[in-house]
């Protein structure tokens, strides 16, 4: 029975990868700017999955610690902006060179965890992070030679800088876990580009009627499922094979777009793709083993 069960929650956990990894191929046919996506997905996403909680017959007490409950909105606003930065840069630069800039950011928490959580500053640590830098410079700097926009490889690092902050507050709130923390934090970051794109044009958004397919499933199943999947498969996995197959998804993401948008690395720039790719695992298999209970955010 219990091998049924961690077999489920092996596929599930898989299948959630790789729907988080297609988010940029589902969003390139979207003709949309990247605030009214991102106000779609996290409207749709986080409707599904206050749904989902409710038919579950779970119960929501946001008054126990609210010092958590202001973590975990810093954290959500943060993922709201981490994303807008990431959709752009998925229409200036392309979905693989955005997605593996985006990954960078839990390799900036690894690193920063000694002045954050209180961790031993290690050699593997700075090594890791050192190849990881090497391999974002590759990247970048031939992106820069292809005629790609500084804005777009602006946007890369900010989406992984926000990603940074997002993981560190969510980490903070430890005590909002599971599917709590995943429909708090979805809600909102939906609230937070509301309120942008209230500002910035009012919420009359024009949609094609080619659009609100993938619009659909960007939100409802990338969004809303694959949040259920992964917080509903990883209770019941090893959290070092949580941490090894993480990495699913921005490999996936990156095989995605050559795959399905003809994207083309150059030989510099998938060496810089496998330092990036190499350089976090390394990190982050000695950051697990250092911290069993730290499980990254998905998206």
């Amino acid at each position: 029975m219990v091998k049924a069960i961690n077999k489920i929650s092996y596929l599930k956990y898989i299948l959630a990868l790789l729907l988080f990894g297609s988010n940029g191929i589902v969003a390139s046919y979207i003709s949309l700017t990247s605030y009214e996506i991102i106000f779609l997905r996290t409207l749709i996403g986080s409707l599904l999955l206050i749904a989902l909680f409710k038919l579950a017959g779970n119960k929501l007490d946001i008054t126990k610690n609210k010092r958590h409950l202001i973590y975990l909105t810093i954290s959500g606003i943060a993922m709201a902006v981490s994303w807008m930065f990431l959709y752009e840069a998925y229409q200036q630069i392309g979905v693989g060179i955005a997605s593996l800039a985006y990954y960078c950011g839990p390799v900036i928490v690894m690193v920063l965890s000694p002045l954050l959580f209180k961790e031993k500053f290690t050699l593997p640590k700075v090594v890791g992070f050192v190849t990881v830098i090497f391999g974002i410079m590759l990247i970048n700097t031939q992106a820069m030679h292809d005629g790609k926009t500084s804005w777009g490889l602006f946007c890369g690092v900010m989406s992984a800088i926000m990603y940074a902050i997002m993981l560190i507050f969510n980490k903070k709130a430890d005590s909002i876990t599971g599917m709590s923390n995943a429909m708090l934090q979805l809600t909102i970051s939906f609230l937070t580009v509301a309120i942008f794109l209230g500002f910035r044009q009012g919420f009359v958004i024009h949609v094609r009627e080619g659009d609100w397919i993938p619009i659909f499933i960007l939100g409802l199943i990338n969004t809303g499922i694959g949040c259920y999947l992964y917080f509903s498969s990883i209770d019941n996995l090893p959290v070092q094979t949580v941490a090894t197959f993480g990495y699913l998804e921005p490999l996936s993401a990156v095989a995605f777009s050559v795959l399905f948008l003809r994207e083309i690395l150059d030989p510099i720039q998938v060496l810089g793709a496998l330092l990036v790719i190499g350089g976090a695992v390394f990190t982050e298999g000695i950051f697990k083993r250092k911290n069993p209970n730290s499980i990254t955010t998905p998206y």
